[in-house]
Formats: structure tokens, sequence, C-alpha cells
């Protein structure tokens, strides 16, 4: 993977509705800072019950999108990573339809995973207890099928997505022909979406069991097989970050986010400079995603201290509602559905009270950190929480999901703020250092002092937020020179 910065986005919302709409406006308004794309879910169908993670098929492109040769010429400008949705599929899909029918008797039955399966005859309220579940809803629903038949599937995140059996033969066919089809049409890298939640086992939490790392290590063997590198989603206390780690290409820095917001917040930047002490560095840094920001990949778990303490995460959590101005709040548990346990939904720009210059600081550490930087779209042009959206559809991460036209993009790219932005993205990009090894520089508490060096080539940042201080200097080992941002204004106390 490059190691330059990527551009999340869906396909239908950052330009005109399709993959060639956003192929051409990357490519003439973004050449320069986006060298790779994370193309969110464009699989049929897009709006379906989960933005395109509930899709019946993770073989087919959304027609209303494009085609797979859309999908090949972006990524032959802009090396693309794509969703591997592997724990679900559809209630709508072919397959699933058919058991409806047919019930067991169906011959796609035994790709999807029934409570039976994994308990035989009924559990009892203490094996039901330990399963862990990142919404709130139970992890099954039962179905009536036309066969008079009543089967409770396992239904990790809605009764909609019905969870398909790894063990099954059906299930690992499944994976095989979506890898083929990926590397058939050029694919060089893919997103293990939920992969965490794949495998179950009675008396177990059926998450992140000794078990699920197997099956990544096999799912990680057979996309090399195809010249297919893989990065694993998975949110979870931050050890479960560096285990993985091990076992796959790439991970997530999950606890990126709320460790930057909370050392803006506190004007302390020791948590983040633990984490990074013991990070790992096969990493893909982000401040905000598709889905909210994440609060449980800094919390504790059971007997485990999180890299945040619960008095410290509750008082994150509490500015960013009033930073938002309510709107986060809004957006974020039992007042918007389809919620998640283990995020707060809002834009990360509005988390930091729209504050331009907190804003770059925290830009810039992303990008000063350990990793290859993604860039959500509502993050790299400054969005703010689409309340209107969030109305329409009482989906809380729908606050950060906007729909911009590429006229709308081109107006928000001449924000002084994303013109700094750009020029902060640019140098990531363009200098050596970058290409050599980080340093965490000692430093007070307040004060944060990072570098990186490639042979003669460096490039420092200083943050004293105590002091106002926010500087980024580089070097060839003759002169040294200052990047500036003139276009922000100081209207904060960094």
């Amino acid at each position: 993977m490059n190691n330059k910065v990527q551009l999340i986005t869906y396909a239908d919302r950052f330009g005109d509705g399709d993959i060639a709409s956003l192929h051409r406006l990357v490519k003439q308004e973004l050449s320069d800072v986006v060298k790779g794309i994370h193309l969110l879910p464009f699989f049929f169908p897009i709006d379906g019950a989960d933005a395109g993670y509930d899709p019946h098929d993770n073989r087919v492109v959304d027609a209303r999108l494009g085609s797979w040769n859309d999908v090949q010429n972006l990524s032959n400008d802009f090396p693309t990573i794509v969703d591997l949705i592997i724990n679900h599929v559809s209630d709508k899909s072919k397959e699933f339809q058919d058991v409806l029918e047919k019930g067991s008797k169906s011959e796609y039955f035994e790709l999807f995973l029934t409570k039976d399966k994994v308990f035989g005859g009924l559990p009892n309220e203490e094996d039901i207890d330990k399963i862990y579940r990142p919404r709130p809803n139970r992890p099954f629903s039962l179905r009536r099928l036309e066969s008079g038949e009543h089967i409770e599937f396992w239904t990790t995140f809605s009764h909609k997505q019905i969870d398909v059996d790894m063990y099954s033969e059906q299930g690992q066919e499944y994976v095989n022909s979506v890898l083929e089809v990926f590397a058939e049409n050029g694919i060089k890298t893919i997103r293990l979406d939920a992969v965490g939640y794949a495998i179950k086992k009675a008396g177990t939490s059926c998450f992140m069991i000794p078990e699920t790392y197997s099956f990544i290590e096999k799912v990680v063997e057979k996309a090399h097989k195809h010249g297919i590198e893989v990065l694993v989603e998975i949110h979870a206390h931050y050890d479960e970050q560096i285990k993985i780690a091990k076992y796959t290409d790439y991970v997530y820095d999950f606890a990126l986010p709320p460790l930057v917001l909370h050392s803006i917040i506190s004007q302390n930047f020791d948590r983040l400079k633990h984490w990074w002490s013991i990070s790992p560095r096969n990493c893909i840094t982000v401040l905000d995603t598709h889905d909210g920001i994440g609060v449980m990949d800094v919390a504790s778990n059971g007997n485990k201290e999180g890299l945040l303490s619960n008095e410290e995460l509750d008082k994150l959590v509490e500015t960013i509602h009033e930073n938002s101005k309510g709107q986060s709040q809004k957006a974020t548990g039992a007042a918007a559905s389809n919620l998640d346990l283990y995020q707060v939904n809002c834009t990360y720009y509005d988390a930091l009270a729209r504050d331009d210059r907190k804003y770059l600081v925290a830009r810039a550490i992303q990008l000063f950190s350990p990793g290859i930087p993604q860039i959500y779209y509502m993050g790299l042009l400054a969005g703010t929480n689409d309340m209107d959206l969030l109305s329409n559809t009482n989906v809380g991460r729908d606050i950060n999901r906007s729909y911009y036209s590429s006229d709308e993009v081109r107006e928000r790219l001449r924000q002084p703020v994303a013109k700094a932005l750009f020029r902060l993205i640019k140098f990531r990009n363009e200098h050596p250092s970058f290409q050599g090894e980080f340093q965490l520089e000692e430093s007070d508490s307040e004060v944060l002092h990072v570098s990186w060096k490639h042979g003669k080539f460096i490039s420092e940042l200083k943050v004293d937020l105590h002091n106002g201080i926010f500087s980024i200097s580089y070097e060839d080992g003759n002169n040294t020179e200052f990047l500036n941002f003139q276009e922000i204004e100081a209207k904060s106390d960094v």
C-alpha cells in the first residue's frame, strides 16, 4: 500500500452520484492530495438498511453507481480499497429469500447461521448474556418460514442482516468467490468488515475469540494467494488491535481519534504519547470514518484498563456534545435508530466546535502519526453535522454522511480551512522524511514534539497548547523551512 494520504468516500455522496463522476472529480480537483481511495460499499443495494453494508451480494456492483469497469478505471488512477463484508448479507438476498420460501430444505440453508447451530438445544441465559453485542438488540431474529418452520437466525447487527455460517462449506465458498471477483477486477487491498463477529462459539462472547484469530489468519492467507493485502476492521479494547496486527497486513488506529480530541480538550498529551509507545506500526490512521467517533477503543474492558479513564472518557463525550451544541447528542445512543454502543455520532470538525485552528492541529497530529493516513470525505471538506439528513432518516450516523454534488465539493474546497488542510496533506505526501522513522521527542505533558527522519530529510511537529504554539518545520540537511497557515485565523487559544 502506498504510504500517502487516502480518501474514504461513498461513490454516491461525493460527486454526482456514481463512480465515474467521483473519479472525474478526484482527478480534476484532488489529484495532488488524494493518492488512494477506500471506496465504501458500492454493492447492490447501496440504499439498503445499512448504507451499503447489507449487500445482497458482495460481488455485484449496484448498476446505479456503474460497473466493475468503473471500479477498475478508478483503481488504475487511485489504488482502491474495497470492503469484504464477511459477517452477513441482506435478508433480501436471493439465497435468504430461498430459505424463507423453502426452509431447511433450501439449497442455501447451510449458508446462514442459526442459534441452534451454535447452541444445539436451548441455551441458558448465562450463555446468552456472555454474547458481546455491538447494538442493544438481541443477536437473533425469529423467522416464520413458508415451510411452517420457526427458526432463529443469527443477526449480529440488525434483523435485516443475516449472519453467514463461516464454518459451513457454502460460507467458505462465498468468501472464496468474492476474493476471486475482487482479484479479477484488479483490487489489491480489501477491508475485512465486522470480522470480529464472524465466528461464534457457545459459552463465549462470540467476539474476537481465539477461533476468530485463526479465521482471520486463513482469510489473509487466501487473500495473499490472489495478490490482495488485508486491512482488518475491529472496534475493541486497544490490546486487541495490538494483537491482531500480528495476523494481518494492516489494522486501524481507532484509538487515535478520541486520544487526539482528549489531548486538545485537556491540553495534555500524556495519554497519546503512551499509546504511541505501544501502538502497532502497520496501521491505517483515521480521525473520522463513515461510523461515529469510537470510544470503546480507548475505554476499559472488565479488569483491563483503558487508554483513557472512565472520568476522562465521560468528559470527552460531554465536551463533544457541548462543542456540537447538542447536535451529537441527538444522533447518539437512544436518540437515534441503528445505534451502536461504541461511538459518538458527530463530524470531527463539529467535535472541535468548528475551530479551524484546532481542527488543523488535529489533522497535523494525524498526518505525523505512525501509519498511513486516511481522511473521510466529510473531514476533507471540514463538513458540519447534517441535521436535515438526520431528521429525514433518524439514523444517527447520517449526521456525518452528507451528500455533496461536484459543485458543492468545489465550493467547500475554497474554504480557508480546506486550503490549509490541502497544504498540510501535500506536505505529508511529498516530503521524503515520512518514508523514514517516526520519533516521539521528549517533551512536557502539555507539549507534543514528534519528528520523522529519513537520511538528511527531517520534519518536525511541535504543539504547545498552553502557549498557543503550532509549528511544522522541515529540512534537507542544509536549510530549515516552516509551513505557514496564514489563512487560518487564530480564533482559539491554540
